[in-house]
């Protein structure tokens, strides 16, 4: 594989701009740990550019190449992607400057939501927006991988313009790398890879245990003669807390920490981030988005806190229900009943009063009533799976700066990962 660059255009930028630990804008003068080497990443990788076919052009769309762009790289940011938004045809290759890429290529996204880092789980192309790495022998690619994602923040340093913050190519071709040797590379890619795969294997957990709950709500809906509004099984609760009562290590959820079509919420923000007035919620709460319905953010509330005033916290009356009220709360129906009645154009919210009335099977049903019980039981188990990931990630996170600095060694953590995973 050739190393060095296919980008063209104008070279690599003189001077040094250091990074957090292990990257830098030219060679740094900084000391190197034992077993490590600065080195130059086109030195041990191919720096690859992206493109976009025309859009002018239709049947340069819609083929059987995936094309990564920035919604993919935000969305799928730390992970292998296999999948994209967009396609291209073998005529959109041919008839632009996008190239396919290999399996195990890098990309990081560089203008407009700089920093976020993927990896190709198969050929694929990506747009201008991209910088792309082939890794070479001396390079692990996950690696690599880890280091950018270690050093998101220096990337957006490294960024500039006067209104979209943008790394270019001749900042992208100045990299250098803080690297061990080969061997010592793959031995931390390993180790940290163990804790991401077992947070990936807990996600599929997640979305199977969605699917499920999802499917018996509405086999429980087809077999159920009687309903009832959902208004007869749940409230809208409207407890505000001011900014100055909130708890500064309370739960704090926004509409940015509700995912869409899930029902478990993974992250979540800490009372001090509130500035303003919240709504409090509790366990076994469903927690609907309001605001841009579409959206479909309704999720079940793993534990007490507070929540932006754009989601509507909905408490089952009789606390066995709880399971009936989330799995009618996240059905595709009651979502689109808060579209077709929210208000406003560009921003558009739905009311407790335009979901209350969707109908709900009968809670007097001995079948609703053992689906409500197996839908909460099911939920304690995700957020067990949730809060598993939590400290799965907090490690990972904790051993990145110190294994890519040299100051802890593969060997030192090799046990304390395998207890974990």
């Amino acid at each position: 594989m050739s190393k060095g660059t296919r980008t063209g255009g104008r070279p690599a930028v003189g001077g040094v701009i250091a990074g957090r630990i292990a990257l830098s804008i030219g060679m740094p003068d900084i000391a190197e740990p034992a077993g490590f080497k600065w080195t130059a990443l086109t030195d041990v990788a191919r720096l690859e550019s992206g493109h976009t076919p025309s859009r002018s052009h239709p049947e340069y769309w819609d083929g059987a190449i995936p094309w990564i762009g920035v919604r993919d790289a935000t969305g799928n940011h730390g992970q292998v992607i296999n999948e994209t938004i967009q396609h291209v045809t073998q005529a959109g290759i041919d008839n632009s400057s996008a190239r396919i890429l290999p399996a195990g290529t890098v990309c990081l996204s560089r203008t407009a939501s700089v920093g976020y880092v993927v990896t190709m789980g198969k050929p694929m192309a990506t747009s201008q927006d991209f910088v792309n790495w082939v890794c070479g022998p001396e390079l692990d690619r996950r690696y690599l991988h880890y280091l950018l994602m270690l050093e998101q923040d220096s990337i957006r340093r490294f960024a500039y313009g006067s209104v979209h913050m943008t790394m270019y190519f001749p900042e992208a071709k100045a990299l250098h790398v803080l690297l061990p040797s080969a061997g010592e590379q793959r031995a931390i890619a390993e180790v940290l890879g163990a804790l991401d795969d077992k947070i990936a294997a807990n996600r599929r957990i997640l979305e199977h245990a969605d699917a499920l709950v999802r499917s018996r709500y509405a086999r429980v809906v087809a077999l159920t003669d009687r309903v009832v509004p959902l208004s007869d099984v749940a409230s809208n609760i409207r407890r505000q807390v001011r900014p100055e009562d909130i708890e500064p290590d309370s739960t704090y959820v926004g509409m940015e920490h509700v995912p869409r079509r899930q029902m478990w919420i993974e992250t979540t923000g800490i009372g001090s981030d509130a500035t303003s007035a919240k709504a409090a919620f509790e366990v076994g709460d469903v927690l609907f988005g309001k605001l841009r319905p579409y959206f479909h953010k309704v999720a079940y509330a793993p534990t007490a806190g507070v929540c932006s005033t754009d989601i509507l916290v909905v408490r089952a009356k009789d606390r066995a229900l709880r399971g009936l009220v989330l799995g009618a709360c996240t059905a595709d129906e009651t979502v689109a009943a808060a579209v077709a009645a929210s208000e406003g154009t560009r921003m558009p919210r739905a009311k407790w009063a335009d979901i209350a009335v969707v109908p709900v099977p009968d809670p007097e049903s001995t079948a609703v009533r053992e689906f409500s019980a197996d839908v909460v039981e099911c939920a304690e188990a995700m957020s067990a799976h949730v809060m598993e990931n939590e400290r799965l990630a907090a490690t990972r996170d904790a051993l990145l700066p110190l294994l890519m600095s040299g100051k802890v060694r593969v060997k030192d953590v090799e046990r304390e990962v395998e207890e974990l995973v």
